[in-house]
């Protein structure tokens, strides 16, 4: 009987010491699946995930088109050139006529370009072409800037940036200061828009413009 009874008590103790290790080993088990388990997405982050990708397509239907149309009619104006002298585009048809924008007289960049069309100038003028040059500078500042290096074409002020606008010319902002951009616009002797250049490498662009004419 003796022997019975502690028979009896080791296989309880042994079935006690099995359920309790159960019970330890499923805090672990939950443990060890939570480590292997991805995080679970918040309500919040899945539905900036999903509207991510709606914004940038909401902010690439609003930007604006680009203006130009290669083989389209340029824009029309009439502007005041550097000299005092009226000067519209429709009147040059029958004539090339390249516009190109540049930041501000008398910078390393923007002279530069300047004075390798005024280089260029015998051979663009065998073109008969009429070429334009436009910034935010004032009329004065254009004609110290055409007298400084000798430059045998037109310069335009557009202070306000409308002729700029009109052409899709982006504005650049430095130092609290607006500049034009650097951008150029070929226009065919038929008055449609033959090229546009939206980056310019003053190193070449000459070159480009005159193969352009050619």
């Amino acid at each position: 009987m003796a022997r019975m009874k502690k028979a009896l008590a080791l296989l309880a103790v042994l079935v006690a010491a099995s359920a309790f290790g159960c019970k330890k080993d499923e805090p672990a088990a939950a443990a060890a699946s939570s480590a292997t388990a991805p995080p679970a997405k918040s309500a919040t982050a899945a539905a900036s995930a999903t509207a991510a990708p709606s914004a940038a397509a909401s902010a690439a239907a609003s930007a604006e088109p680009d203006p130009l149309v290669i083989g389209k009619p340029a824009p029309d104006f009439t502007v005041t050139t550097h000299d005092g002298k009226s000067l519209h585009l429709a009147a040059l048809k029958g004539k090339p006529v390249v516009v190109y924008f540049y930041p501000k007289d008398e910078t390393p960049g923007c002279t530069k370009e300047a004075c390798s069309f005024r280089d260029a100038w015998e051979a663009l003028a065998k073109t008969g072409v009429v070429l334009v040059g436009v910034s935010l500078d004032s009329e004065e500042s254009h004609k110290k800037f055409v007298e400084h290096w000798k430059l045998p074409f037109q310069l335009v002020s557009d202070p306000k940036g409308e002729l700029a606008k009109k052409f899709g010319v982006a504005m650049i902002e430095h130092k609290g200061e607006s500049f034009t951009a650097r951008q150029t616009i070929v226009i065919g002797a038929d008055g449609n828009v033959k090229k546009v250049y939206r980056k310019v490498n003053v190193e070449e662009h000459t070159q480009q413009v005159l193969a352009d004419l050619t």
